[in-house]
């Protein structure tokens, strides 16, 4: 049996207002929903603005400090423009932590350190690799 559609992942945050303001004001990811779930967890879900699955942040300081390890995990976007992107970010704080890398197929991307340690690859629209 297979599963359908993906629906959303959940990074767990110890500050959730930093975690919010980089993903919306950074990704420019919109907030869907916001609710406390049985246990007093603080679900926040984000989705961007072209759709698709969401994350979902989860606020749970009763699990203490999140550490989150180089290279666990990342999360994938596209843009248009990786080099204007590149500056938007920094701007507010958030530099390049890897990259930009052209690949021999001509696919731009870099990525950037969000809070908590979580990873994110920004990825040039229509450069595909083939």
């Amino acid at each position: 049996m297979n599963v359908g559609k993906w629906l959303h992942t959940r990074f767990r945050v110890h500050d959730l207002e930093k975690s919010l303001g980089f993903y919306r004001d950074i990704l420019g990811l919109k907030e869907v929903s916001r609710t406390t779930s049985p246990r007093g967890s603080t679900l926040v879900f984000l989705q961007p603005a072209a759709g698709g699955e969401m994350l979902e942040l989860c606020h749970y300081p009763a699990a203490g400090p999140v550490n989150c390890p180089a290279d666990l995990v990342h999360l994938a976007f596209e843009v248009e423009n990786l080099d204007l992107f590149g500056e938007h970010a920094a701007g507010h704080g958030y530099p390049w932590s890897d990259g930009p890398t052209t690949t021999s197929t001509g696919l731009r991307f870099a990525f950037l350190d969000a809070p908590e340690g979580y990873e994110v690859e920004i990825v040039e629209k229509g450069k595909k690799a083939s």
